[in-house]
């Protein structure tokens, strides 16, 4: 049984040597959804996420919404861990699986096969696993003998088709994704669709943030309305997307 719960979340990120009649100051008022204040250290400090509360439960399918800047690859990232909050407390149980940059970890100078371990390393999975998996994520990339090379040589098409087998080579139980991963080569296209489409199928828990209404009604059942990051609304998704257009700015 998997699961996530938020209690009282808050992420601020303390922005230095800005004073407050500047003009970059000014520039992250009107660039940033959160909200900026200051504190005892005399710091601009923008309050990502604040105050969130909510629990996640098997069979959920959640769509993050709101405008730029809202919170929603924040939230993500607190999902995933990569950032700490700087209050509250996140607990759950499951294996976490973040799609939310398939290009961290390549090496340019490296051949396709020595990244293939490396980001699998980056994922978490312990190279003799990953040593198992590659046959099959050698198959999905039908790049053959171009896996021996440096990665450099390759073209963008052949380097997404790289990153995505690698993100996709692994059944997560929490799935999180930042959009749905973009890939540009037609020929590839259609099978990758079919992989994540599996993996959002398979998986106990989905959270995806999007600014497309149509995958949000498509793949959730469930969504989080965020604005200036504070948690408008959790509720259906034909309720959060009906709030949607009087919360999100032009």
């Amino acid at each position: 049984m998997a699961f996530i719960t938020l209690d009282s979340v808050c992420v601020d990120f303390p922005i230095y040597n800005i004073s407050a009649r500047s003009l970059k100051k000014k520039f992250l008022r009107m660039s940033t959804g959160g909200v900026l204040s200051r504190d005892e250290r005399e710091c601009v400090v923008v309050k990502a996420l604040d105050n969130l509360s909510f629990h996640l439960q098997d069979g959920d399918r959640v769509g993050i919404v709101g405008h730029n800047g809202a919170g929603k690859s924040t939230l993500l990232r607190v999902l995933a861990s990569i950032y700490e909050p700087t209050a509250g407390h996140i607990i759950h149980e499951g294996k976490i699986s973040p799609l939310l940059d398939t290009m961290l970890g390549i090496n340019m100078e490296s051949t396709g096969y020595e990244n293939i371990l490396l980001r699998g390393l980056l994922l978490g999975i312990p190279r003799k696993e990953m040593i198992k998996k590659i046959d099959d994520i050698v198959q999905f990339t039908e790049l053959g003998d171009y896996l021996n090379v440096p990665i450099r040589t390759y073209s963008s098409g052949m380097l997404m088709r790289l990153a995505f087998s690698v993100a996709t080579c692994i059944q997560p139980e929490i799935l999180l994704m930042d959009e749905v991963i973009g890939v540009s080569d037609e020929n590839f296209l259609e099978r990758a669709r079919n992989r994540l489409n599996q993996l959002i199928a398979k998986a106990n828990i989905v959270v995806l943030a999007s600014h497309s209404k149509e995958i949000i009604k498509n793949l959730c059942n469930k969504a989080i309305l965020m604005n200036a990051g504070k948690l408008e609304l959790f509720d259906t998704v034909d309720k959060v997307l009906e709030r949607l257009p009087s919360v999100v700015k032009a």
